[in-house]
């Protein structure tokens, strides 16, 4: 019983920790303005991952409708 206290106890000032080190922290993910334009980056270069890679782009077709989804017995 004193163990699983402990486990508890334990677990929840883990927690407050994290919480507080959330909140202080602040709301701004950026303070420069080369932040900010690296950011931009960052999101252009994975929305064009995104589009690049993406099922439609790399078979040209929806998945499902693939030879090998046929093959596998995924449809009847």
């Amino acid at each position: 019983m004193i163990t699983v206290l402990i486990l508890f106890g334990v677990l929840g000032g883990v927690g407050a920790l994290l919480t507080i080190t959330l909140l202080r922290r602040g709301s701004s993910r950026t303070e420069t303005a080369e932040g900010i334009l690296q950011e931009q980056e960052a999101l252009r270069q994975a929305h064009h991952d995104r589009v690049s890679f993406g099922a439609g782009a790399v078979h040209n077709s929806v998945p499902t409708a693939s030879d090998t989804y046929s093959r596998r017995g995924g449809r009847p």
